[in-house]
């Protein structure tokens, strides 16, 4: 079972390795920026070895993460804020790239040998369930340290197993809907027609931009079901269902997600990009008037200065023929994690309970430095008004959009799902039935991830 499980974990990584949840990948699978910079190091140095005094088992820490614009300044900030009180701890970040971690963790883990591991390491919400189920041994319990009520619940609802919490959560990928105030205004339309939409009102609003404005509506690409997958979420529901099960063919919220998905690239406003380079290139260069994905894009899209004060942000839009959808949904996103069979478990614990766990200031330094939108319920006042989307409280937004997102199981599975649901869309957008297709793939993907 666990070269099972680890068979399609690395089919996970060596297809969806490069993609990105901010600044360098165009799905939001919580990647943010893959740094080809695999174990360059920055160290937090909390003074000088000494024999006592220290509360941890060690006094050296060190954290395996990705993206040297995001969750390395992160870790770097927290060992910071770590040293005030624990001056003997030294805390030793690796930048690594994502697919490199996948692969060096499951190498290590599945031989049991841990030389070179580290204490602590980012993994993504995707793909936690499939390490606790495949490692069950070696990740540790953080319940400790922090409760499920301390962090927005559809993030401490993919790392727990059987009431047990292994993971503290890291970044919201809340999902929004940023666009052009400019261009939806030269169509006929204020800032309250964007609020709480439908995915059939927003097709309305698309389809009168293009023809007015002579503008695109949004980028799609056919290879990357991100859309899907915030679609789904949005309605409380998975590829999986809730006790990890194989979730296709009778799954309505990813039928009608794919009726929509259809309709909008039926509708005449999308530009199909292949990459991330195109898909931000799309709304840098004023080519679309619409991006709908997580929070981690707003940065790429300030890249446009002279767009500045054009932009605003709604909420994400729901399925109205699914009676669970909200206007909330998430992409992306990952969690921190402590290897307990390295060695060193309790200053691994220590460090995380003191930084990411609980230090709300810890959280408002971050949002100011790299625009994180907290998951730490004692950091939801954060509050900060953006010139660029036109003065709108664009945290505070999020932040409420964060607590609404509806929590799913992600399962074990998702990329080697999506792996087979790539060719399941393809059939569907040349002309196949949605609830046939879905039918006989779900077969096909059962037998898939129980090989």
């Amino acid at each position: 079972m666990r070269k099972k499980l680890l068979s399609f974990i690395l089919a996970g990584a060596m297809m969806f390795g490069l993609t990105a949840c901010g600044q360098g990948g165009k799905d939001g699978t919580g990647n943010k920026g893959q740094a080809d910079n695999s174990g360059s190091n920055s160290t937090a140095d909390s003074g000088e070895n000494k024999d006592s005094g220290s509360p941890s088992d060690s006094d050296t820490i060190t954290i395996w993460a990705w993206d040297e614009s995001f969750n390395i300044p992160a870790a770097n900030a927290a060992a910071e804020a770590y040293k005030d009180d624990n001056p003997d701890v030294k805390v030793n970040v690796v930048t690594m790239a994502q697919d490199d971690i996948v692969a060096k963790l499951n190498t290590a883990l599945s031989s049991g040998t841990y030389d070179g591991l580290p204490d602590i390491a980012l993994i993504e919400d995707y793909r936690i369930q499939g390490y606790l189920a495949a490692y069950p041994d070696e990740f540790a319990d953080l319940s400790s340290i922090v409760s499920a009520s301390d962090f927005a619940a559809y993030k401490t609802g993919v790392n727990q197993i059987d009431g047990k919490i292994y993971g503290v959560p890291f970044d919201s990928g809340v999902a929004a809907l940023f666009y052009r105030k400019d261009i939806i205004e030269q169509a006929g339309y204020k800032e309250k027609d964007m609020q709480d939409l439908t995915w059939e009102k927003y097709i309305e609003i698309g389809k009168t931009v293009k023809e007015k404005c002579d503008v695109d509506w949004l980028t799609l690409d056919p290879s990357d079901l991100g859309q899907l997958r915030m679609m789904m979420q949005s309605a409380g529901a998975w590829y999986t269902d809730a006790d990890g099960n194989v979730n296709i063919k009778d799954n309505k919220a990813l039928a009608s997600a794919i009726k929509v998905y259809k309709d909008l690239m039926d509708a005449g406003f999308v530009k199909q990009v292949s990459d991330w380079d195109q898909f931000v290139g799309a709304f840098n260069n004023g080519d679309v008037a619409t991006v709908f994905t997580g929070c981690w894009i707003a940065p790429s899209i300030r890249n446009a200065q002279d767009q500045s004060g054009k932009w605003a942000v709604a909420s994400f839009p729901k399925m109205s023929g699914v009676k669970d959808s909200v206007n909330a949904s998430s992409i992306g996103g990952a969690g921190w994690y402590v290897l307990r069979n390295v060695g060193h478990e309790k200053a691994a614990v220590d460090f995380l309970g003191k930084t990411f766990g609980s230090d709300a200031e810890l959280m408002y330094k971050l949002g100011d430095e790299i625009s994180l939108i907290p998951t730490l319920n004692a950091a939801s006042d954060y509050s900060k008004k953006d010139e660029y989307f036109g003065g709108q409280d664009v945290v505070a937004d999020l932040i409420d959009w964060t607590a609404k997102v509806p929590t799913v199981n992600y399962g074990q599975n998702t990329y080697a799902i999506e792996d087979i649901m790539t060719e399941a869309l393809q059939e569907i957008l040349n002309g196949a039935d949605i609830n046939d297709t879905l039918s006989s793939y779900h077969d096909t993907i059962e037998a898939a991830v129980a090989q």
